[in-house]
């Protein structure tokens, strides 16, 4: 969030957004009703539009704040509690008849499944095979082509999706503790500050992470493992009962994937649904007891022990030799 390409021109509309909030709240007083009837009365040439704009802005002045946020900014989500709560029971994610595609080219064809809730699944596949396009159909960022993903958290503003690192500006002028502070989005918002307790879960999550003392660094002086940390400490303090990975320990050293992979079984303990692009397959069969094995189509899906044979992706390989376009 706020680190791509994409984040910038969203965050820079959220600022103008902001500024020009503050300088309706400024210039619209309570008496706004008031002065809007005498200029309706001296200027009758204002028109049904004029009215109806002066009645927005007044019942604007007089909704709460967290109402105004919660009007302008769909993260806002403070009164989201089954997560928060200890609760990921609604955490499932049902995908049927999902096709993805980029332009005429198949990303996902027809893949109808469901990743139980508190389950923890490894998506594996060759290359092409749309592993990432299905992350980010479930995450919402593309669209299905046809089909439907139904994921009560995802309603909720409880899922939570990392990108590969790849797809992330390194050169964003922001701190560590800026980053992490992101993930408690859904508590404040883009138009409050963050709570004064939000600090001390900062300084958890990044500890927790392996980054204790690191909330000043700039994110561009920070190596892979240290970003990738810092990454997953925003993941901590989004307490999203879905979490996505798309290759997570790609690039990354050995102490920093095994500390990785352990808040992983942390989430998974507590109950929340992981689901992760992996090509290692020695972590697949020793951290990720499900598996999906994805070659645009399902080949596979299951207990991980059933689904990573070699006949298996013989099959996976095969299936991408047909033709991918719609």
């Amino acid at each position: 969030m706020g680190l791509t390409r994409e984040g910038r021109l969203l965050t820079l509309a959220k600022v103008v957004a902001s500024a020009a909030l503050a300088v309706v709240m400024v210039n619209v007083s309570s008496k706004a009703q008031q002065s809007a009837d005498i200029a309706q009365r001296r200027r009758p040439g204002i028109g049904s539009f004029g009215r109806r704009m002066a009645s927005s802005l007044i019942a604007l002045t007089r909704q709460p704040q967290a109402q105004i946020s919660r009007l302008l900014d769909g993260g806002y989500r403070p009164d989201t509690s089954f997560a928060s709560a200890g609760r990921h029971d609604n955490a499932g994610i049902d995908v049927e008849n999902l096709c993805v595609a980029y332009g005429d080219r198949l990303a996902v064809e027809c893949l109808t499944g469901t990743f139980a809730p508190a389950s923890l699944t490894a998506v594996v596949g060759p290359n092409g095979a749309g592993k990432s396009s299905l992350l980010k159909a479930i995450a919402g960022i593309l669209p299905p082509r046809t089909g439907r993903v139904t994921c009560a958290a995802s309603a909720a503003n409880l899922l939570a999706y990392l990108p590969q690192q790849a797809e992330l500006d390194r050169d964003f002028p922001i701190t560590v503790g800026e980053l992490v502070t992101l993930g408690g989005w859904r508590s404040f918002g883009a138009f409050l500050r963050p709570p004064r307790v939000m600090t001390e879960r900062i300084v958890a999550a990044t500890a927790a992470a392996g980054l204790d003392g690191f909330t000043e660094r700039r994110i561009a002086d920070l190596s892979v493992g240290e970003f990738q940390r810092a990454l997953f400490a925003r993941l901590l303090l989004q307490d999203a009962s879905v979490i996505l990975l798309d290759e997570p320990f790609a690039a990354v050293d050995e102490r920093t994937t095994q500390d990785l992979l352990q808040l992983v079984k942390h989430w998974h303990d507590e109950g929340r649904t992981v689901v992760a692009v992996l090509h290692d397959l020695d972590q697949v069969r020793d951290h990720f007891p499900s598996a999906l094995l994805l070659a645009r189509s399902c080949i596979a899906w299951g207990d991980t022990s059933a689904i990573l044979t070699k006949d298996n992706f013989i099959r996976a390989r095969k299936a991408l030799e047909r033709p991918d376009r719609v």
